[in-house]
């Protein structure tokens, strides 16, 4: 290991190329511009508008779609290396950021390579010798056992115990894992953690871990440089998942005293030095009271790195480029303190209400919140797609403040006002997770979401909604008139005889909301929502917002139409007051009959894979055919016992949300 010290390739680096994308690559561009050095960023075709390629000094499309045709392929990057100039290479997270291969092939084309050794790497790339490696290092394990091909998994789980976690040896983020509580479930999971480890990572290698049910996902920070210093940056709480993926995370643990801080602390700086350690990682845990057990060494950067740059004032981008650089850290244990209390929160294209399904679609609205001090880490604009070949995350949401109590209502606020409109998100589930008495009191283990149930979507108050139907129809109204030709310096609404008041209809959800107004002669409005009656002032209107008075209350509220829906934000009560409205049309559209037995997508995504033919006989419950989108896979089933009338599609085939997929003819009773 004495060339991974001494380092290889060492020196200023004035070009860096981030073989990653959305908000992880613009933010390793903020911090190398910061220090001065120049930029390059790679981009799959999907990308090809994404800030983070305008942000970036020089940029090289990798011709694609796909992460294997993209972001995977070590050859295209390498040659966008040379192509530009770069003299290194910052992986960010995920994609090829813990593939040894990949960081000994940048080492060996002569260019930088900004995270740890090729050798460390490796070592913990594989988390079964991880394991092995931290036991010789005195790091408590779980136990665990790998799957080879033709192994007998059924007496390998039975060995660990039920319930087992199915776990993909290479990469992270959740992705290549399932909790299997009987022999039952257990080949289904096995073969969909294969495909899924394989797509995100290229190796379906997979292991069996003891599962906990309840306990706590904490990681100790690591940093170490090429002269052997080696610091811990203490601990993040990671336990809020979903599908095992993390959604909030908090730096420092509400779990954590002193005595088991120092004592994790230790114990990951043992792994560090088992491998010689040189940049930044993370040595994760299962935490169960004062027990503690090794998980994983992260050889990256996380997800999550921000709150503990919140905590610590460290930039951690900074750090990894200082150290590849053969630069020391310049500072040791006793010289690092927490500093109040961060808390993260990722927004992800998801549906809290259909199981966290993925969501892809069009951003049609994106307004960080600018109210309340809070950070954004973010890889998105207004009329960005977030598409169905990568990860969910739209933006990470960060607060930092001298408690954890006003972090957590600081980062709900934000999150609020925070104008987020045109896709399926998870943001109203986030605030209502950081609202919740058990998160408020610190109650936070892995099982949070299914034992806790917070809502996974917000109930907009009748007076939000007649608020928003009221401004979609005042400033539509406003629009028409400032486009007249004729008759300009009329008043708005003036009519010289009684006349009918206009109307207009919109649908909210299941329910249609019905809106009369007609112009009183001292410019106000008198307008009719259903049954509630409003006296409208009507303060401004501008193209992309309305300050409306109703009776009394006023809300300033930014006003988007897109097609036939109207997005509606304000600061109303009950969450922002965000309202989302499909205009009705005047004549309604011929009605169209529902095709009877029809299983239709949840989501759009590629069918990866189909389990009957046309004419088979199913169960109740039955796979019949697997999506797969965003990396996360979705198992179609059988509703009902009966017949498969007709399969509509095959392998490979790219399906949109809502298109039929299988019509089941439902047995007879």
């Amino acid at each position: 290991m004495a060339d991974v010290i001494t380092g290889s390739n060492r020196g200023p680096i004035t070009k860096l190329l981030i073989a990653n994308r959305g908000e992880i690559a613009r933010r390793i561009i903020r911090t190398a511009h910061e220090m001065g050095i120049s930029t390059v960023a790679v981009y799959a075709d999907g990308d090809a508008g994404a800030p983070f390629v305008r942000e970036a000094d020089h940029a090289v499309a990798l011709g694609g779609r796909s992460s294997a045709e993209t972001y995977l392929d070590m050859d295209k990057i390498l040659a966008a290396c040379t192509r530009t100039g770069a003299d290194g290479v910052h992986p960010g997270y995920g994609f090829l950021s813990e593939n040894a291969a990949f960081a000994s092939a940048v080492i060996a084309a002569g260019m930088t390579w900004v995270g740890p050794s090729p050798e460390a790497i490796s070592a913990m790339g594989d988390k079964l010798s991880a394991k092995r490696l931290m036991d010789d290092a005195g790091v408590p394990t779980l136990p665990a056992r790998e799957l080879g091909q033709g192994d007998d998994i059924a007496a390998a789980a039975n060995e660990i115990g039920y319930p087992v976690l199915v776990k993909a040896s290479a990469g992270g983020g959740g992705r290549g894992m399932r909790v299997v509580e009987s022999e039952a479930d257990l080949a289904d999971a096995v073969d969909g953690a294969r495909r899924e480890a394989g797509a995100a990572f290229g190796d379906d290698t997979l292991f069996l871990e003891r599962w906990l049910k309840s306990s706590r996902h904490v990681e100790i920070q690591i940093l170490g440089d090429l002269h052997g210093n080696l610091v811990h940056l203490f601990e993040r709480e990671c336990s809020i998942q979903r599908r095992h993926q993390k959604i909030i995370e908090e730096a420092p643990s509400p779990a954590v005293n002193e005595d088991l801080r120092a004592r994790m602390g230790e114990a990951a700086l043992s792994a560090a030095r088992k491998l010689s350690y040189a940049s930044a990682g993370t040595v994760e845990f299962l935490l169960d009271g004062d027990d503690f057990w090794f998980l994983e060494v992260n050889t990256r950067l996380q997800v999550e790195h921000p709150v503990t740059e919140e905590i610590t004032g460290l930039d951690l981008v900074r750090e990894q480029l200082r150290i590849a650089e053969g630069e020391a850290l310049g500072y040791g244990q006793d010289d690092l303190s927490i500093n109040g209390h961060a808390i993260e929160a990722r927004i992800n294209a998801e549906d809290p209400r259909n199981g966290f399904l993925p969501s892809p679609g069009t951003v049609i609205a994106w307004q960080p919140d600018t109210a309340t001090n809070a950070r954004f880490d973010d890889g998105i604009e207004a009329g960005s797609e977030i598409g169905v070949e990568f990860d969910p995350m739209i933006a990470k949401v960060i607060v930092h403040a001298q408690s954890r109590q006003e972090a957590a209502r600081r980062l709900a606020r934000v999150l609020e006002n925070t104008r987020l409109q045109g896709i399926t998100n998870n943001r109203d589930f986030l605030v209502a997770c950081l609202r919740t008495p058990e998160f408020m009191a610190g109650d936070t283990t892995t099982d949070f979401i299914k034992r806790v149930k917070p809502n996974r979507t917000r109930s907009v108050d009748k007076l939000d909604l007649h608020h928003g139907a009221v401004a979609a129809a005042i400033h539509a109204q406003a629009g028409r008139r400032a486009g007249a030709r004729v008759l300009h310096s009329i008043s708005s609404g003036w009519r010289n005889s009684i006349m009918p008041p206009e109307r207009v209809s919109y649908r909210h959800g299941e329910d249609e909301i019905a809106v009369s107004y007609r112009t009183q002669r001292n410019g106000n409005f008198a307008v009719t929502v259903d049954d509630d009656d409003y006296e409208v002032i009507v303060h401004s209107v501008g193209p992309q917002d309305i300050d409306l008075e109703m009776n009394g209350r006023r809300v300033n509220s930014s006003v988007t139409l897109d097609g036939d829906l109207w997005l509606i934000h304000g600061q109303g009560s009950g969450g922002g007051g965000s309202v989302e409205l499909q205009e009705l049309p005047r004549f309604p559209d011929s009605a169209q009959a529902e095709f009877a037995g029809g299983l239709v997508a949840p989501m759009p995504g590629n069918v990866t894979a189909t389990h009957v033919e046309e004419g088979a006989t199913v169960e109740s419950g039955q796979l019949l055919l697997i999506l797969e989108a965003m990396k996360m896979e979705h198992r179609i089933t059988a509703p009902v016992s009966g017949t498969i009338k007709q399969m509509r599609v095959s392998v490979g085939d790219q399906v949109d949300n809502g298109e039929l997929l299988v019509v089941l003819e439902a047995a007879e009773t």
